[in-house]
This record gives C-alpha cells, sequence and structure tokens, in this order.
C-alpha cells in the first residue's frame, strides 16, 4: 500500500510570511497538529506546529503570581519564519505506508508532508493509516476478489475469505505423483499474493495451495 492511497490532498499549508498567530487559529480551528510551510513553488521549506505557536505567547496571569514587578517577556516572533521547524520529515507518495508507520512510531510524530517531484501534494496522518486499518473485511475482500479476478481473467480460480484484515486466498492444484505438492511451481501465487498485500487494509495474506490429483 502506497502512501498516495491514503493521503490527504486537500492540504492547507501556509508560506514563510504568514502570521504566526493565524496558523495557530488554522490549527486550532481544524484539528490539525502541524502544518507545511511551503514557498511560492509549494517546495517544502519547513513545518509550524502547535507548539511552536505556543511558545511565549501565553501571557502570566499577575493575579496568579505574586511578584508583579519583573520584567515583561520579549515579543514572540510573529510570522511564521520565525516559529516554524526548518528540518522536516517528508515522505514521497510512492513510498510504502508501511515503512511510514516506523516513522511515526520511532520519531513520534503524528503527521508528515508528503512530496512528489519535490513539491507538496498531500499530508499523511497516523490517523490515515488507522483508517485503512478500520476497513472491513467485507471491502478488503471486494478490493482483493477484483485485483485477483481481474489478474486471472477467472472468477472461480481463487478462494478469497477475510477474517480481521487477514486474507485466506485458496486455489486447487493439480498434482501428480512424479509432481507432489511441496516440489509444485505455481507462477501465479506469487503474483496473487503480492496483489492482495497491496489493498488497504490488509494485515496479512496466506496462501493455500490444495492439491487435488491430476486427471
Amino acid at each position: 500500500m502506497q502512501v498516495r492511497e491514503i493521503m490527504t490532498t486537500q492540504v492547507i499549508a501556509v508560506g514563510p510570511d504568514s502570521s504566526a498567530r493565524s496558523a495557530g487559529q488554522v490549527m486550532a480551528h481544524r484539528g490539525f497538529a502541524a502544518l507545511p510551510v511551503v514557498d511560492d513553488s509549494r517546495a517544502v521549506i519547513g513545518i509550524v506546529a502547535e507548539a511552536d505557536v505556543l511558545r511565549g505567547r501565553l501571557q502570566q496571569d499577575p493575579r496568579l503570581h505574586q511578584r508583579r514587578d519583573g520584567p515583561h517577556g520579549a515579543i514572540p516572533p510573529l510570522l511564521v519564519s520565525g516559529v516554524m521547524t526548518t528540518a522536516v520529515r517528508t515522505v514521497l507518495a510512492t513510498a510504502d505506508v508501511a515503512d511510514l508507520t516506523h516513522v511515526f512510531l520511532d520519531e513520534g510524530l503524528r503527521s508528515v508532508p508528503v512530496l512528489e517531484d519535490e513539491r507538496l501534494v498531500g499530508i499523511v496522518s497516523r490517523r490515515d493509516a488507522l483508517r485503512a486499518l478500520a476497513r472491513s473485511d467485507d471491502e478488503i475482500g471486494r478490493d482483493v476478489r477484483r485485483l485477483v479476478d481481474s489478474y486471472t481473467g477467472r472468477t472461480d480460480e481463487w478462494t478469497v475469505t477475510v477474517t480481521e484484515g487477514v486474507v485466506d486466498l485458496r486455489r486447487p492444484v493439480a498434482m501428480s505423483p512424479e509432481a507432489p505438492a511441496a516440489d509444485s511451481a505455481d507462477e501465479d501465487a506469487d503474483t496473487v499474493e503480492t496483489l492482495a498485500r497491496t489493498v488497504p487494509g490488509v494485515v496479512a495474506v496466506r496462501l493455500h495451495l490444495e492439491a487435488r490429483p491430476s486427471a
């Protein structure tokens, strides 16, 4: 499963000269954890997160602090360019979602900008990956069935069942005494298994080549 299959393409991005306050308002109102920062060509040059906007922007309530004669805080940066992070983790639209999941978990990220030809084309989040896993077994089964039938050109060659995202693919294979099941080659089996693994929501794929005596 590729990132392009689960990413959000309607991306709200900001420019470096945008107001940091307005970026915070977008995140608050839309429920985003971060916004990509792009230049005029849609190349990603940074990212601004909730913490970047919050830092140094909320004043202490003088009613809750005994000292009132201390120096007031400095004015925080007013533009996105002054608060954004320039070291940005991005991902290609053609990347494997399984690899991206490791990035989310290992680096503690919640979302990542998606690039194509070095330009922003989407954003992908943990929730997007989780949404793929939340697909029903019926939905997954229909997609696997469609791919398998399209590849083989037949609708009765493979039996497809899905339980909790685990796909079982069954196909009877004619065996002769000279070619036992263990040594039999089935060129289509690997391709069919690979196709099934591309379907969003598939957790695992099991092949069952069930031997039957040849005529």
